[in-house]
């Protein structure tokens, strides 16, 4: 589904990935894990183009997207969650939600289907400001406003980061939901690493910029992440 082939990527002269590999399987979830510091977010940005420089190649379903503006990469069907929620405050819920379809062409100007599944809270208070919501429920709008891409794969990058813990379960199972009944591939950077093995079917570690470790998610062993994640 998506492949990266000895990528590096570069913010300025700063070297954050160094010839990493990852195949992510379509219709999984691939949990992304490692130390804070070690490129989980630069690997996704990466996907997405939005670092400085690129080398090695990232490609969707054989599609070469390397040297592919950020717009483009959306349009091919990628979606990105950005960590801290990044939803704009004076929008309102629909605005938000809307904006999301801008992404991709041709398909703006409508909330799509499965949001109300999904959102019910949402849906029923459209008119609100995003910035009075919770910090879950932005993370939830956040989640709405790229799904109104209507992606094949979605980039999630710690949704459950600073959420309140009564909303930590919806976010985990709205994330499993997405993937079990929409059939969405997704690559879930994600600090929780009970969560990873509970939703992930795949994995990578990351250390210093570089996939250490990755494979199926029951290969995510105590051992591996007193190695490369404990203190």
């Amino acid at each position: 589904m998506l492949t990266l082939d000895r990528v590096d990527s570069f913010y300025g002269r700063s070297h954050i990935l160094h010839g990493l590999s990852l195949v992510v399987p379509e219709r999984a979830i691939t949990a992304i894990v490692g130390r804070n510091g070690t490129g989980k977010t630069t690997l996704l940005k990466t996907i997405m183009g939005l670092t400085d420089r690129i080398a090695g190649r990232v490609a969707l379903r054989g599609r070469d997207l390397t040297a592919e503006p950020t717009f483009r990469r959306a349009r091919a069907g990628i979606a990105y969650v950005p960590q801290g929620r990044q939803i704009i405050p004076d929008f309102t819920i629909r605005e938000n939600i809307l904006m999301g379809g801008f992404a991709t062409s041709g398909r703006s100007g409508r909330i799509p289907p499965l949001v109300p599944r999904l959102f019910p809270y949402l849906m029923e208070n459209l008119d609100r400001p995003g910035g009075v919501l919770s910090g879950g429920q932005q993370q939830q709008l956040a989640i709405a406003r790229a799904l109104a891409a209507e992606p094949s794969v979605l980039l999630l990058d710690e949704p459950t980061e600073g959420i309140q813990p009564n909303i930590v379960e919806d976010i985990q199972n709205i994330v499993v939901r997405l993937n079990a009944e929409e059939g969405l591939t997704i690559v879930l950077v994600e600090q929780n690493v009970a969560f990873a093995r509970s939703a992930g079917h795949h994995f990578a570690m990351l250390e210093k910029g570089r996939a250490v470790a990755s494979g199926p998610i029951d290969q995510l062993t105590d051992d591996l992440i007193h190695r490369h994640i404990a203190v």
